[in-house]
Parts: C-alpha cells; structure tokens; sequence
C-alpha cells in the first residue's frame, strides 16, 4: 500500500477559543472520511450478501458497484494520480485491477470485499499518518495569535506576527507567552510542556528566558522580546518535525524503489498464469483465469510497503512528544547502529557555567568586608569567573552593600584592577597578583585545588593575598546516569574538549569517561570523529555550540542539545529540546524498537505472500481466504508499527 498520501495540518479557520459545534463536526468528518466509506461499502456488501435471494440481480450488482465506487474511490484516485505524475504502476493499481478481475469472472462480492478490507486499511493508515502530524497540530494551536504591547506606559493588543526585538509584552496569569524573550519584571511558574515535554513547570523570574507557546500560571510578567515570530524555538520544533516526517529513511526509499519492479513482474505473472497452466498443466481456462486473479490480489507488496513509513512516523511522533527532535526517519533509523558517541564537554557534559567551589581568606573576621569589596569589583565584569565570583558573593552579603570603585581596568588575560577607597585591589590569575605570594598563600593551597582541574583566581590589596577562589564547570546531574546507561548499552562514550589535560581528566573521571581527548580545536574534533568512524563504523556526536557543529556534520547521527547555539541546532540530526542527556539513551531504545518492529513486519509480509502464492498455486486457496489473508497481513503490520506512539 503506497505511504504517499500525507495527512494535511489544517490552518486555523476559527480565530477565537470557541468554534462553532458546526465546524467542529465537519472538520472531524473529514479526518475520517476515508474510514467512513469504507464502513459504509463494507455495509453495502454485508447488505447485497444477506438480502442476495431476495431482491433482483441488477441490484444485487448495482449495490457491489456503489461498494466498489464508495470504498475504493480514495486509493484508486491515488493510483491513477500517481501512476500518471511517475508513468509507473503501482500497488493501488493493482488492487484496483485485482478487483475489476474478480468482477468480471463473477466474484462480485469476492472484489467487494477486497476493495472494503483494502480501503479500511488504508484509512488505518491515513489515521497512522495522521496520528504522527497530531503533535504538530497540538502545538500550532498553543501558539497565541495576539500579545499585548506595551509602548510608553499605554498597553495595545496587536498580532504576534507585529512584534519585533526589544518590543515590552505583558504576560498575565494562565496566560500563553506569545514569543521568545527575557522577563524584565515579575516572576511566574511556566508550563514548558509543549517545549520540552516535561510536565514540572518551572520557576522564572527577572532575566530568565521564556518560550513562546508555554503558559504563565501564576504571575504577571513583563517580557522582553528577543526573537521574531518565525524564529522561536516553538516555530523551530514545528520545523523540525515537519522535515522529519517528510524525510524517509534508507529502508522505506528501497521499499519503495522495489515496489515499482516488482508489480511490473507481478502483473507480467499473471498474464503468464491465465494461459500456461491451461496450455501446460491441463487447468480449464476459467481455473487458470481465477487464479491468476487470486495471484494478482496475494502477490500484491501491500503489506511490505506498510511495514516501515507507519512505524518511522509514530517513533517520530512519540519522540517529539518527550522532547526528542529527530529532523527524520534516516536519523530514527541510524541511531540504533550507535557503537561509540562523542561528547562536548562544556555546556553538554558540564552545565557550561562556573561555580564558586572552593574559598580561602587571608582572615575570616574580615571576610565580610573583603567579600563585598570583591563583588563591587567584580560586578562591573561581564567576563564568567566573574560572574561567578558575584554570585557567590551574594549568597554571603546583604544586597544593600554598597562600595564605591574607582579606576577599574581589564588586563586582558589576567583579570582586573581597581581603587577602592583609594586602595588599589587586584582580582585575577598568579600573574597578575604575583607568583611567589600565590605559590605560598594558604599553604600552597593553590597548587593543590590546580590539580584538582579547578581556575584559580585570587584577590589582592595592599597587604598582600587577602583572598583565593576556585572555580569550576560543574557536571550535569543527569551526566552521569547518561554515560553509565550507554556504556551498559554497549556504547562507547568519548569526551573531546578544548580545555587542558588536567582539567580534561578530572571532568571525565566525575563523568564516567574512560577515553578523552583535551586541548582540541574545532577543526580537531571533526578530525577525531572521522578517527572514531574509521573504527567504530556508526558514531554519534553530541554538542551545544557553533565549534561543535563542524563535528555534528561528520558524525553519522548529530546530538545538539535544545539550549545550544542556532548553528548546533541546524546542524545536528537529533535535538535534545530540554538538555536532557539521558534522553539519548531513550532515544536509542526508541531507535532499536521501530528497527525491530520493522524487521518483523518485513519478515512477516514477505512470509504472508509466499504462502499465499504457494497455496494458490497448488490450487488450495479460494479467493475470499486469498482476500482476507492479503488485507489482513497489511492491518497487522500497520497495526504493530502503531505500538511506537507508546
């Protein structure tokens, strides 16, 4: 049965929250219009075989043609639609053929049935077609039509499509966020769900980030917009999935390939079948006829054809309803082929942010001072370990502290200087606070906290070191679980980063990581993920930033994590929506579920139509068995596909 036929996402037709009873009814018709005709032709046949000694041949007839006409106008539309645009028969024709035969050596209800079981079959397909593109549809109505706009204190309701960067946009309680931003006032739980698939809303408040399509349950905010309608994460996951389900894996494109050749060999079968077994075997003519038909309906590659595209379509749709983005059915299909995969370190391994993890002052009684004079100095840098350093110096100091800076200058590579209270302080590395009193502050405790992998930075004033800070990017929570999980899978997990030997060994020790390679550069990685393909064969590769994505291309599945750069994001075959690493091994379980529901319904189909072609062939199949066994083979294997949207 041809997959070409594609579920249509319908545009929104009602611009309010309350469509009509009306329109409703009608758009859920056409859903199911394929489903609905062929239950009234199987009515039509169940009618003309129950009531068949009492009414009049001619009606007998004219009812099998209106079941004819009502359940088999979809797919034969189809085949004739599509054997023109490719000059190439195909498997509707072939029932369409396979039924006019039965017809015309008197099976009437024979070919009726065909045409109904057909026809059912297909609308379960449709449905499976549908099904795949629902979470699409889901979605496309979570987006908000409207936002309210502020502009110099005057609120204005305009189109989402109107806004633009920097515009002032008020979100109110249990209300959707119309658009990418960041929150300038207020704070509010958000249900991330249709972004992330997590149902846990989070806690946002001034300067996180929102998504368009989530919902503000609690709590007015006031968001600044930092995308174009058309280029939020919510209009990318649409994107995305969409070119997934259009995108067919390499088994589906040989399905379909062989399916041309082989209804060109099955139709030249039986022309050869209506005539030699008369010449050569001593059949009557009306036999070999009959079961050329019955060749033509079990020879027919229904259920072969519907083995895979139903399957590929409801991994893709299950997938992208937890979180996981495949861009399509190749990359679904290549994942469960996975023997090693490459990691990033920073912002994939590690949260991508340091943190303050160690402490040392010269004196504590006069830690407090010296902390708020660090994060005044501090709080004017954008670089991270400053950052850092402020925040942990926030969690120590009232935030009324206020200490006045004079003088403040960047030396590039080295850290800062200042005057405070015409004191002059120094925050940054050993060089620039002086080697020998680094060396020896706090027993050398220096030395020790460098080996551990951690950036050390201290603080000085006139009298010398009077703090030292270690800092470190911290690893994902979820990290861990992610590499011992793909390690019991058989994967062999490898850390590639650009940081130093030290740094290196200790982030991939915390990790799990047996094999890493440190102090590589962006066009480095690629190199070593081609190194990792020439001995593994099939190789992942997983990262967030722009230097990863020339590595992302080479691999032969690409992972970019959801809160990555655009260029990651475009670059990768799988998207990982909430940063989720052990989501990868959900995704590979996933991957080797729908290979193996498809090697069952390969093998099961090909099965199904030998035997039915044997069994024909030595005259011990009838036309009904031949119709039932074909049809139902091809429900089944739509069926078991169907089991992936779980």
């Amino acid at each position: 049965m041809s997959t070409s036929s594609k579920a249509i996402l319908s545009p929104k037709t009602v611009q309010n929250n309350n469509p009509s009873l009306l329109a409703g009814w009608c758009q859920h018709i056409s859903e199911h219009i394929e489903l609905i005709a062929a239950l009234f032709s199987g009515f039509l046949i169940l009618v003309a075989w129950s009531l068949e000694d009492y009414m009049s041949h001619p009606l007998w007839i004219i009812l099998h043609l209106t079941a004819f006409a009502i359940g088999g106008y979809a797919k034969a539309k189809e085949g004739i639609e599509e054997t023109i645009a490719n000059k190439e028969l195909n498997v509707e024709m072939l029932m369409v053929f396979a039924a006019i035969g039965s017809a015309i050596i008197g099976y009437w209800t024979e070919g009726a049935i065909l045409i109904f079981i057909f026809a059912l079959s297909g609308a379960l397909e449709t449905y499976t077609l549908n099904k795949s593109h629902r979470e699409i549809s889901s979605l496309m109505n979570l987006q908000p039509e409207t936002a309210l706009k502020i502009t110099d204190g005057q609120e204005q309701i305009i189109p989402v499509s109107n806004l633009v960067m920097n515009d002032i946009i008020l979100i109110k309680a249990s209300e959707r966020i119309p658009a990418d931003g960041i929150i300038v006032k207020g704070n509010s739980s958000i249900n991330e769900s249709a972004i992330t698939g997590e149902s846990i809303p989070v806690n946002k408040q001034t300067n996180h980030e929102v998504f368009a399509g989530t919902v503000a349950l609690d709590g007015t905010i006031i968001v600044k917009v930092t995308k174009q309608a058309n280029e939020t994460l919510f209009q990318k996951i649409i994107a995305l999935v969409q070119s997934a389900q259009d995108e067919k894996s390499p088994s589906q494109l040989f399905i379909e390939k062989f399916e041309g050749t082989y209804v060109k060999v099955v139709l030249t079968a039986v022309v050869i079948m209506m005539f030699l077994p008369y010449l050569l075997f001593g059949w009557s003519l009306s036999e070999s006829i009959y079961r050329a038909m019955i060749l033509l309906v079990v020879a027919s590659p229904c259920a072969l054809v519907a083995s895979i595209m139903p399957a590929t379509l409801s991994a893709i749709s299950n997938s992208a309803k937890n979180g996981i983005l495949f861009k399509g059915g190749v990359h679904v299909e290549n994942l469960s082929y996975i023997k090693a995969i490459a990691l990033d370190k920073t912002g994939t391994l590690t949260n991508g942010k340091p943190i303050v993890t160690d402490a040392f002052f010269k004196s504590e009684h006069r830690k407090t001072a010296v902390l708020s004079t660090i994060k005044a100095i501090e709080s004017e840098s954008t670089h991270p370990l400053a950052r850092a350093i402020t925040a942990f110096c926030n969690d120590y100091l009232d935030n009324t502290c206020k200490t006045d800076i004079q003088k403040m200058t960047t030396i590039s590579g080295n850290g800062v200087t200042a005057y405070v209270d015409e004191e002059r302080w120094e925050i940054g590395n050993a060089a620039l606070v002086g080697e020998t009193d680094a060396i020896h502050f706090h027993d050398g405790i220096a030395a020790k906290l460098a080996e551990q992998g951690k950036t050390i930075v201290f603080a000085k004033n006139d009298s010398g070191i009077t703090a030292l800070f270690a800092l470190k990017d911290t690893i994902r929570k979820e990290a861990k679980d992610a590499i011992k999980d793909l390690k019991k899978s058989g994967i062999h997990p490898v850390m590639l980063t650009g940081d130093n030997q030290i740094t290196a060994s200790t982030i991939a020790k915390e990790a799990g990581i047996d094999h890493f390679i440190a102090e590589c550069l962006p066009e480095e990685k690629v190199n070593h993920v081609k190194r990792l393909r020439q001995h593994y064969q099939n190789v992942a590769m997983v990262g967030d930033g722009i230097n990863d994505a020339p590595a992302l291309a080479s691999a032969n599945v690409g992972i970019a994590m959801g809160e990555g750069t655009d260029v990651a994001l475009e670059t990768a075959d799988v998207v990982l929506m909430k940063n989720d690493l052990p989501k990868i091994m959900n995704a590979i379980r996933l991957s080797n579920r729908m290979n193996t529901i498809v090697k069952q319904n390969v093998t099961f189909s090909l099965c199904i139509i030998f035997a039915l072609i044997a069994s024909n062939f030595f005259q011990v199949l009838d036309l009904p068995l031949g119709v039932i066994g074909h049809e139902g083979s091809t429900i089944l294997v739509i069926l078991n596909g169907l089991r992936l949207l779980k």
